[in-house]
């Protein structure tokens, strides 16, 4: 029996070894023949692997951020409270979910702790580090710090000696000016007016620390910071031959595991102490990650969208030879096999070359996103496994893409496909395409649909969804598309163009699959950066305009980027021809929710202002209530669409975690319209002051008497803040009372990412797929060539054809942009979507430049 099985298995094994070396000859043979149409997959895939490979650069080097270890370089370990908030929540039908989200301000810890802390086993001493923004006479911002805690860094003296009264101060060598010396005086302000202190020494660390100090008396810097009974983080040092994990452990015994209101107590030791020195790094590197991986959610799936159009554009175009092989007799395994051999290796030689591009592409935008509290590191196996993703990615998608797209040949009988490889090319995107394209099209603008429904986050993902729905939806539904595009364009081409006209609209009509794979990349590329820039613009736009409606100041004073001082606001409120001044503190607040059933924790801006003359300055347009009343701690104005989703009005309360997450539930005092432009939220400054980690007003905001010139306005604030060292003094601007600030060089650089990068990328795949259909079309030009076409004549065709596509992809695209933008407007702005004429004008430019790329040039190589 075992004789008699392995012999008849021998022929299948060398059956099956022919059939892999027929299909391994027809893939070297097909590879050598057909140079030219995978040349466009060969740099479309190559294109791919580089970005994918530069986003997982990217992403990788995010998540090993960690903020840099400065103030406390000299201190063994750190204790500090979690910055983390939870929200714990069921959603529908499932099981109990718990999100967090970091909070930007600094949670602090109750001072006993530091007592506890010195007491643990292996801890030689602990000190307590508090920190206020001072501001020498000359305007440079440091740090306030107390001279125990110089030993953190630390910081020597170099000359003089510790400050022993609150008159008294050491300056950093770094910051002090040229030739100061111990027993001179300086000039600084802490919290109020401009004080004179006695230099008691000069101390430095002999490197760079990232930010200057100035160190107090440990009770004059209490006094300055304004928190008696918590402390802002504890350094500790240890004691000589004690490990780090061990004195990490004794001090979790020491102390407790929480800090009160549910913030957990954390030991940091190693790299992890510098989450202690910048609270809101992690917070900021959170949010890049989410933003960084939704765009390279979309690269991906736009990746994947443009190798699978041009693998599929590659394959049809040889559906002739492929049918006349069938025909010869080659099995459909072997066909099957040979696309699939020659799809890897085409897509496995760009991969590579993708791959190691994608180094300096990621190191580039890494470049564009690095700041000073979260350098992004770059270990050394970083750029070979980003690379190695990213060609992994691409050269595993290309064989299950390649080798559907051929199935209707392969599946044929011989007979059949003898008759197939003559026949005309099918129009029809098949009932399985068209029903799947019909059904992303219900699904785009159910989505679309959905977003006017909602609010925030989920209007957007709502919104992105739509739009993604729609453009694979065109990708499948393309020859139909192409078919409705002829109608309506082929007849002005005809009638404009003459004969040349009358051979496009007639090429046209006769390879609607082929216009359909044409008009796809356009679709996509001019889709994916209508939704990007519009979606921007109409925000920005629309709160632009309501805060400068809200406005009601004439001038404003700003501050250094420590910030005013309560007590500017008082003395500009003194001078004379102020009306009303209003002080501006900016702070986040977290509020819990559901999103779909999702429990949702959103931060959210808000301003905390000084109530008196309120109206004078600012006007929120007040639909219920009196802005009169945002007194005390416990009241908050609340904007209308926000008031809504939360089922409240005036008299009612909303429950808020302050910036250091404190959970305090709020009184409803008014309800206003302008809430894109000021926030959703108002509070009064009093109750944000004690939540945040430094009670500074971003800005004052004076309304000057009537008849009072702005200029004598200025002169009388200026005087009066004389004893603050002064301050700029200007016209009020939106920007000043804008809830969302100006775009920062990080905010432009996810914008150069999100559409310079992926819209390169998209372009680059209009320039491939033109390409790759202008070289199957040879025979095709040589043919009308023959029959008495001329040079010009063809030349005219290509450009009237290319028109054509631009302009069906144009006006396709900006509808398919169109129908999420509105509904993502109308639900956050409540206005029709916009963007700028010159950027649509610059997509429209470079659209029509690739196209040209695409499909003249190669063609006039024939």
């Amino acid at each position: 029996m075992s004789t008699d099985t392995h012999a008849g298995r021998a022929p299948v094994v060398a059956a099956r070894a022919g059939s892999r070396r027929a299909s391994a000859f027809l893939a070297r043979r097909s590879l050598k023949a057909h140079r030219r149409s995978w040349a466009a997959v060969f740099a479309a895939a190559a294109a791919a692997a580089a970005l994918l490979g530069a986003f997982a650069l990217v992403l990788g080097s995010l998540l090993l951020a960690q903020p840099p270890v400065e103030r406390y370089a000299g201190a063994d370990a750190v204790v500090a409270a979690s910055q983390e908030v939870a929200y714990t929540a069921e959603p529908w039908g499932g099981e109990p979910r718990t999100v967090t989200a970091y909070l930007p301000e600094r949670v602090r810890l109750d001072r006993a702790l530091v007592a506890r802390a010195a007491a643990a086993d292996g801890a030689a001493g602990a000190v307590a580090d508090d920190s206020v923004p001072v501001v020498l006479a000359d305007g440079a911002p440091a740090t306030g710090r107390s001279w125990p805690s110089a030993v953190l860094t630390p910081y020597r003296l170099s000359e003089g000696r510790a400050p022993r009264t609150s008159d008294e101060v050491v300056l950093d060598t770094a910051l002090a000016p040229s030739g100061t010396e111990p027993g001179d005086t300086v000039a600084l302000r802490a919290g109020g007016p401009a004080r004179q202190y006695t230099v008691s020494g000069l101390a430095g660390t002999g490197r760079h620390t990232g930010s200057r100090a100035v160190f107090f008396t440990e009770a004059h810097l209490t006094a300055l910071a304004g928190h008696p009974r918590t402390v802002d983080a504890i350094g500790i040092l240890a004691e000589r031959g004690v490990a780090a994990g061990t004195l990490r452990e004794s001090l979790r015994a020491a102390l407790p595991d929480t800090a009160g209101a549910g913030h957990e107590v954390r030991v940091l030791t190693g790299a992890e102490r510098g989450e202690g020195e910048r609270v809101e790094a992690l917070g900021g590197r959170d949010d890049l990650l989410a933003l960084l991986a939704s765009i390279a959610g979309t690269v991906l799936l736009v990746a994947l969208l443009v190798i699978a159009s041009t693998l599929s554009q590659a394959v049809h175009q040889r559906s002739g030879e492929l049918a006349l092989l069938r025909a010869v007799g080659a099995s459909p395994r072997q066909l099957r096999s040979a696309i699939g051999r020659e799809a890897g290796r085409v897509a496995g030689a760009a991969a590579v070359l993708g791959g190691v591009a994608a180094v300096p592409l990621g190191l580039v935008i890494r470049s564009l996103l690095a700041t000073d509290p979260l350098p992004l590191p770059v270990p050394l196996w970083l750029p070979f496994a980003a690379g190695a993703a990213g060609a992994l990615i691409v050269s595993l998608a290309a064989r299950p893409v390649a080798i559907p797209a051929a199935r209707g040949i392969t599946r044929l009988r011989p007979s059949a496909a003898l008759g197939a490889a003559g026949a005309p090319e099918p129009s029809d995107p098949g009932r399985f395409r068209t029903g799947a394209g019909l059904v992303l099209v219900l699904a785009g603008a159910g989505s679309a649909g959905l977003a006017t429904a909602q609010g925030g986050q989920a209007a957007a993902l709502a919104a992105s969804g739509s739009a993604t729905s729609l453009v694979v939806a065109v990708a499948l539904l393309g020859p139909r598309i192409a078919r409705v595009a002829v109608r309506v364009l082929g007849r002005p081409v005809r009638r404009l163009g003459g004969a040349s006209g009358f051979l496009a609209a007639r090429s046209s009509a006769a390879h609607t699959r082929r216009l359909g794979a044409a008009i796809t990349p356009v679709v996509l590329v001019v889709a994916f950066v209508c939704v990007q820039l519009a979606a921007a613009s109409t925000l920005e736009r629309a709160a632009g305009r309501q805060a400068a409606a809200a406005l009601r100041a004439d001038l404003v004073v700003t501050g250094p980027a420590g910030g005013l001082p309560a007590g500017a606001a008082e003395a500009v409120r003194g001078a004379p021809g102020v009306a009303a001044a209003t002080g501006v503190l900016r702070s986040t607040v977290v509020l819990t929710g559901r999103e779909a059933g999702e429990p949702v924790l959103e931060r959210l801006p808000v301003l905390g202002v000084t109530p008196g003359g309120l109206r004078r300055t600012l006007d929120p347009q007040v639909t219920a209530g009196d802005l009169a009343d945002l007194t005390g701690t416990g009241t908050v104005a609340v904007g209308a669409d926000r008031a809504d989703a939360l089922d409240t009005g005036v008299g009612g309360t909303v429950q808020l975690r302050l910036g250091d997450g404190a959970q305090v539930g709020l009184r409803v005092v008014a309800v206003y319209e302008r809430a894109l432009g000021i926030g959703e939220f108002m509070l009064p400054r009093a109750a944000l002051a004690a939540h945040v980690s430094a009670a500074r007003d971003r800005a004052v905001l004076i309304r000057t008497e009537p008849g009072t010139g702005n200029g004598t306005a200025a002169a009388s604030v200026r005087e009066a803040l004389t004893p603050y060292g002064g301050a700029p003094v200007r016209a009020a601007t939106a920007d000043d009372v804008r809830i969302a600030p100006p775009a920062s060089g990080q905010d432009e650089a996810l914008v150069v990412i999100g559409v310079g990068v992926i819209g390169g990328f998209a372009l680059l795949a209009v320039v491939s797929t033109l390409a790759l259909i202008s070289a199957g079309r040879r025979g095709e030009l040589r043919l009308l060539r023959l029959v008495g076409a001329g040079e010009g004549q063809l030349t005219r065709m290509l450009v009237l054809e290319t028109g054509l596509v631009v302009c069906a992809g144009l006006a396709i695209g900006t509808l398919v942009a169109a129908v999420p933008l509105t509904a993502f407007s109308v639900a956050l702005a409540g206005s029709a979507p916009y963007m700028a004429p010159a950027q649509y004008g610059a997509l429209a430019l470079a659209v029509t430049a690739a196209a040209a790329a695409g499909t003249v040039l190669p063609a006039a190589r024939r």
